[in-house]
Parts: structure tokens; C-alpha cells; sequence
């Protein structure tokens, strides 16, 4: 009788304890689906901007403070998973309400942004004025004062191209992307720069005037090399764009818009002519002109 009670004693304690590693088995599993797959509560769509700098850590404690994910840990942990130690792309995400924290790392490990870029064409030609007028009507994050008081923000060197920017883009990144490419394209030419004999700043504010007095690839490197030779020979230039080229020789102090690769690379390739005078009729077709006297005529007669 004894050994009976004692058996069913061991057998009571073996079942407690059976049920209670259920129980912490099914509580364990139960914090998981918490943590890993639940939103929080009253959730919704949110857009949030990672930074190029923005750390892993930076990025899930705004998420966390967005009200998007429960726990920064276990999105951090997931992110590791996901893509290891890759960078997160920078730009706008949009995570949509009652994503999970799994779906959210997938989501940044794979840069799945829920976002449009807005495409953004700053022409050839333009003054930092232009851009800093049209990029603050495209994006909402961007301040034109700070743009164009940035010490970055030099004329001439804002490189004129084809962007993507997010909407919550800051002016910091904006500018970072412009000027960097104007770095990296006038770097694809620097040994042309150097075998002209002619520095990158003279460079840039010919390019500048190009911009202006050319129209196109056709005419660029013959009014190149005219108004070179113009100043070789210690004449004014006397282009339009600048007025001040009138009454004094030699180049402009500063760039008057931001070149193209096209115009710079017309600056840098002067073409040779006998030319020292040239106009625009109102179709835009050239005339060249090897003296004044020859100049005034094609005046006369192109520009009546």
C-alpha cells in the first residue's frame, strides 16, 4: 500500500511538472508571436526617413518610438538575419499598419522603401537659384535658404543632372548627392584638365559661358576656342551672358551657371578655327565671322 501511494506520487509529480513545461513552452511561444508578429496597438501607416548615417540602432528606436515595432531588439536581431551585416538603404519607408516586426526587417533588410523617388532634371544652365527653386517644389523636406546658404553651394559646381530623391530627402543628403557627382564626373576628366594647361576654376567658367553663348554640341568647341583665343590675344570676350565682358578682358571672376560635361568638355577641347567672331540667328544656326568688318555684315543680314 505504501509503494502505491508512493508510485502515484511520482506519477502526480512527473504529470505537474509535464504540464507545467507546456504551459512555459506555450507562454514562451506566446511572448514570441508577441514580439515577432503582433503590432502594436492603434497602429498606423507610417513613413519614417533613414539617413545615409542612420544606424541600425538609430533606425528601430524610431520605429519603436513611431509606434511601429514593440521591441528594437528583436527587429535588430531580424534585420542580422535577414541581410547580415549590410548597409540599410537610406531614403523614405512607408510601413503599413499591423506589420509585423518580421515583415518590417524584411522590409529595411531588403530595401522594399513603399515609396516613390521623385525624379528630379536639373538642366544644364542652371544657376544654384534654378535648382534651389525647383527643388524646393518637389520636395517637401528640402529648404531653399539652407541650400543656398551651404558653403557647398558654389555656383558652377553643383553638377546639373537626372536625381531620385525621397520626399522626406533632407537639403543636407540633396546637396551631399549633387556635389559628390560633380566630384566623380569631373574626376572621369582630370587627366583632360590637367594636359590643357588650364585650371579646374578657368575650366568651369568658360563651361559656364558655353552653357549660355552655344547652342548645342555643334557650336560648342568652334566658340570654345574662339573666345581662347579672344583672351590669348587680350581682347575682351563680349558675350551677352556677361555683360561686364564688354569693358574688361579676361574671364568672369565667377561661374555664371553650372556646365554640363558637355560644356566642360568643349571648354577643355577647344576646336582650332579662323574665327574670331560668331552670332546666333533666331533659328539658332551659327555664323562665324573671321574679322569685324565680316561680323557686321552677317549682323546685318542675320539679325534685322
Amino acid at each position: 500500500m505504501e509503494n502505491y501511494n508512493t508510485e502515484t506520487t511520482t506519477e502526480n509529480n512527473s504529470k505537474s511538472k509535464l504540464l507545467l513545461k507546456i504551459i512555459l513552452i506555450i507562454g514562451f511561444l506566446v511572448i514570441v508571436f508577441y514580439f515577432l508578429f503582433s503590432s502594436p496597438v492603434n497602429n498606423k501607416d507610417t513613413t519614417i526617413h533613414v539617413a545615409p548615417s542612420d544606424s541600425l540602432s538609430k533606425i528601430s528606436n524610431k520605429l519603436k518610438s513611431e509606434n511601429v515595432i514593440r521591441s528594437p531588439f528583436s527587429l535588430e536581431v531580424l534585420v542580422y538575419i535577414f541581410s547580415g551585416d549590410r548597409h540599410i538603404s537610406n531614403g523614405d519607408y512607408l510601413f503599413k499598419k499591423g506589420k509585423s516586426v518580421l515583415c518590417v526587417a524584411w522590409q529595411l533588410s531588403f530595401g522594399k522603401h513603399g515609396v516613390e523617388p521623385i525624379r528630379v532634371t536639373l538642366k544644364e544652365g542652371f544657376t544654384k537659384e534654378d535648382m534651389a527653386t525647383l527643388l524646393a517644389d518637389k520636395i517637401e523636406g528640402f529648404s531653399k535658404d539652407l541650400f543656398l546658404s551651404d558653403e557647398r553651394s558654389k555656383e558652377g559646381y553643383l553638377f546639373p543632372d537626372t536625381y531620385f530623391f525621397y520626399p522626406m530627402s533632407t537639403t543636407d543628403e540633396i546637396l551631399t548627392e549633387i556635389t559628390s557627382n560633380f566630384n566623380k564626373r569631373i574626376a572621369s576628366v582630370d587627366k583632360d584638365i590637367k594636359s590643357s594647361g588650364k585650371s579646374l576654376r578657368d575650366i568651369i567658367i568658360m563651361a559656364s559661358i558655353l552653357e549660355k553663348e552655344a547652342n548645342g554640341k555643334g557650336d560648342s568647341y568652334v566658340i570654345s576656342g574662339i573666345l581662347w583665343k579672344r583672351i590669348k590675344l587680350g581682347m575682351p570676350l563680349q558675350v551677352d551672358a556677361v555683360k561686364s565682358t564688354y569693358k574688361e578682358n579676361g574671364l568672369p571672376e565667377n561661374p555664371i551657371s553650372n556646365p554640363g560635361l558637355s560644356s566642360i568638355l568643349s571648354a577643355i577641347h577647344p576646336e582650332g578655327s579662323p574665327y574670331l567672331f560668331y552670332l546666333h540667328d533666331d533659328t539658332g544656326q551659327v555664323h562665324y565671322a573671321v574679322d569685324f568688318s565680316q561680323h557686321r555684315s552677317n549682323i546685318a543680314k542675320y539679325l534685322k
